[in-house]
């Protein structure tokens, strides 16, 4: 009895197994970029042709309130004594405070990402005490997190170089 009762576990445990995996996007390959190429658009409404732009997100601040909530009230008697005392239970909800935000930011084109380019951001960012690598050419972990740095100054907390940062350290001519 033990021996059938394993084996149909085991079999309910491929069964799940079998459902889940399909139900998991592949990480790369063809399928993968069709599909992030089909869920965000490269740039937003408007954009100027030609121009590159990444998204930033600004998650949701939640404020979680805890309250006592009363289920049933005190019963007194004439003279203001307490019968039955009032009943209360304590709820927890959560408000948004600031919701989720989604926005857009320029950003250098992949085309103008050269091995020099991120060498001199690498520099540039190395300068200002933000990068203490070595100089690579490559925008690797390193080089993303001295970014994100960089940007947190002004409040932008994303490892994407923004075209205003690239202008900041002098890469990237201002237009006027």
């Amino acid at each position: 009895m033990d021996e059938l009762l394993r084996l149909r576990r085991a079999w309910l445990a491929l069964g799940c197994l079998a459902v889940l995996s399909a139900c998991i996007e592949p990480q790369s390959g063809p399928a993968a970029q069709v599909s992030r190429a089909q869920s965000a658009p490269a740039a937003p409404p408007g954009a100027p042709p030609g121009s590159c732009w990444s998204t930033h997100t600004t998650p949701a601040v939640i404020e979680t309130v805890t309250v006592q909530v009363m289920t049933r009230p005190a019963m007194t008697a004439a003279d203001g004594t307490v019968l039955r005392p009032a009943r209360f239970r304590r709820e927890t909800r959560q408000n948004i405070v600031r919701p989720r935000r989604e926005s857009w930011f320029e950003t250098p084109c992949p085309v103008d990402m050269t091995p020099q380019f991120v060498g001199s951001v690498q520099r540039a960012l190395a300068v200002r005490g933000h990068y203490d690598g070595e100089i690579t050419g490559v925008l690797d972990a390193p080089t993303r997190t001295a970014v994100r740095k960089f940007q947190e100054q002004d409040g932008f907390a994303n490892d994407d170089l923004s075209l205003v940062s690239a202008r900041k350290l002098g890469l990237v001519a201002i237009e006027h």
